[in-house]
């Protein structure tokens, strides 16, 4: 089930929650817990906190922690907030004894059944899709070695040559090799929210629209500044193609802005190489072209949550490529 967030309201209409639908369950925060039971924080707590002792649920399956990003005073602060499932939710409410955690429970229930229904019938018609293009591309691959083997003339060869980055590319594809790393290892120019900005509103003149860059929400911050986390002292993306690829991915994916977002993103993309001096190869050419630019920010629009990995690796793989 992909990420979605649904709304829900009691019969009295007096509670109104977002609700995260993610990993086939639901997911609520202590502080949407404590609205939907109408109790405080302490009791959510506390009642959290037994779940686990009990040995009633396992934390390590029922928890998960997502950054967010709040206005505190007139800063943006980055917050790590917990998010429990469906299992401590329901564990909870019986034991507060709430008659709206009940209507919530029947409520989430259903919206579970309806989800794994219609993704049962998606992910089938998707896995015949990406059947079909594996074969398109062995297919592709088959013609072009018997191409060489029958050692093709030397106009072809010379095609051949041009075009070997992507033939490579699509090999690496087919045979699951793209790569996971990036080749710069440096120390990261991470420009901040306020030069990113200035980027976008430069953009201006070029789109004419009167909701181009409008903010929907404020996860454009979250998106440039997840790519300099780090776990343990250890940075999640150590490389400059990393960092640049999920910075693309996060921005295109979160959709901040009313209008423009995959064009923001491209260029916020090759803002940052550009930072990092990664934006020229060594004779001095874009390591990545207008054409390919536009095709790989569709790219990763139209893709699903579960092929992120590879569209990722596909922009770290043509980075690398294109480096050398």
């Amino acid at each position: 089930m992909e990420n979605k967030v649904e709304i829900f309201q009691s019969h009295d209409n007096q509670i109104e929650l977002k609700v995260q639908f993610d990993e086939d369950t639901v997911w609520l925060s202590q502080e949407q817990m404590e609205l939907l039971f109408q109790t405080t924080k302490q009791n959510i707590s506390l009642h959290i906190r037994n779940v686990f002792e009990e040995g009633e649920l396992q934390e390590i399956s029922t928890v998960k922690e997502s950054l967010t990003v709040r206005m505190e005073g007139n800063r943006h602060v980055q917050r790590k907030l917990q998010y429990y499932n469906l299992d401590v939710i329901i564990s909870v409410g019986y034991r507060v004894k709430s008659k709206c955690g009940t209507q919530f429970r029947q409520w989430a229930t259903r919206q579970l059944k309806d989800y794994l229904v219609q993704g049962y019938a998606i992910n089938e018609k998707r896995l015949a899709q990406k059947q079909q293009e594996v074969e398109y591309l062995k297919t592709g691959i088959r013609i072009l070695n018997r191409a060489i083997e029958q050692q093709a003339n030397a106009e072809d060869s010379q095609m051949l040559k041009t075009f070997a980055k992507g033939l490579e590319l699509l090999d690496a594809y087919d045979h699951e090799t793209l790569d996971f790393k990036g080749l710069t290892r440096v120390e990261t120019v991470y420009p901040d929210f306020d030069q990113y900005m200035q980027l976008i509103q430069s953009m201006f003149s070029e789109f004419e629209s009167e909701v181009f860059a409008k903010p929907k929400d404020e996860s454009f911050n979250s998106s440039i500044n997840q790519i300099a986390q780090c776990f343990a002292g250890v940075e999640l993306y150590p490389s400059i193609e990393e960092k640049a690829a999920n910075l693309l991915y996060f921005i295109t994916k979160n959709h901040s802005f009313v209008d423009g977002n995959k064009r923001i993103a491209a260029a916020c993309f090759l803002y940052f190489l550009e930072k990092n001096n990664a934006l020229y190869n060594n004779d001095c050419n874009p390591i990545i072209s207008n054409e390919a630019l536009a095709s790989l920010t569709l790219f990763l629009a139209t893709s699903k949550t579960d092929e992120s990995d590879i569209v990722k690796r596909l922009v770290i793989s043509i980075l690398n490529r294109n480096k050398q």
